[in-house]
């Protein structure tokens, strides 16, 4: 089993779940300090694996250790992800095309690294992406372009590779609390509406999640659970919201304003991390 994005949030709780119900497990990622103390966490049938998604031939390595590894390669949960707060006009053009090419690029490399073996295996690739995919909210473009690109990435391979014995599923999340999250909050000068539709889920719901859905092989994944419900009225959604979002806009482009092209930087420690990456590939 592959885990992208793994050395800290959702990825690495979805890989202690797993690895305590006894699945083997390759942990792919930027942070090698990080990712390998989650590993050594999941006992010694786990490998951490430097590697960037968002390089064709570094994920075509990784996949290839993950078989010399363990023999073979059936379950692959395409964490891996950054985000940024900028709004499109003021965003540093750099940032905004990394935070696409990590997330967007990114699982697509993932996926044409791992197809061959999910084919042969008959295996099972879940992608994390977010209501952000359908839920329209202004000063996240990159990150919400990125998500709803990866969701018909997934929705098309359902159907290309459905017929040789592979599942295909998507997982939803809302605000999940993790290092990402508390950073771009911290960064964002959107006022908070507060109740639930704020609230940070615990990252072990996500966890959760993901190990289910890998056990059913689930289509869709959800976390908070009332996310089901944006789904099914998900094409009214950008009408609902552009009353209170044009009453908002005001005070929320003052402040992006104020902060400009710095506003679009991915934040927290795995947005540092995928920034170094991109900057050391074309130094």
């Amino acid at each position: 089993m592959l885990v992208t994005g793994a050395a800290r949030g959702i990825g690495a709780e979805a890989a202690r779940q797993l690895a305590r119900r006894g699945a083997r497990l390759a942990l792919v990622g930027l942070e090698p300090e990080e990712q390998a103390k989650v590993a050594t966490e999941c006992g010694p049938d786990a490998v951490s694996l430097e590697a960037d998604v968002s390089d064709a031939s570094a994920m075509d390595g990784a996949v290839a250790q993950v078989v010399e590894r363990f023999g073979r390669l059936d379950v692959v949960v395409a964490n891996a992800g950054i985000a940024s707060s900028g709004m499109i006009r003021y965003a540093d053009p750099a940032s905004f095309e990394r935070t696409i090419e990590v997330n967007l690029l990114g699982s697509y490399r993932t996926m044409a690294a791992a197809l061959p073996q999910l084919i042969a295996n008959r295996g099972y690739f879940l992608q994390i992406a977010s209501l952000a995919s359908f839920v329209p909210v202004p000063g996240i473009g990159a990150y919400a372009a990125s998500k709803a690109g990866v969701e018909a990435l997934c929705n098309t391979l359902r159907q290309e590779v459905g017929h040789r014995g592979v599942d295909v599923g998507v997982a939803y999340f809302w605000f999940i609390d993790t290092d990402l999250v508390r950073a771009a909050r911290e960064g964002s000068p959107r006022r908070r509406a507060g109740g639930r539709l704020e609230r940070a889920y615990p990252v072990s719901a996500a966890g959760a999640a993901i190990v289910s859905a890998i056990q059913r092989r689930s289509r869709w994944a959800f976390v908070p659970r009332w996310a089901v419900g944006l789904m099914l009225i998900r094409a009214l959604l950008p009408r609902l919201m552009q009353r209170p979002m044009r009453r908002a806009m005001p005070e929320v482009e003052a402040g992006m304003e104020a902060r400009g092209a710095e506003a679009s930087r991915p934040v927290g420690p795995g947005g540092e991390a995928a920034m170094r990456a991109s900057d050391e590939r074309v130094a």
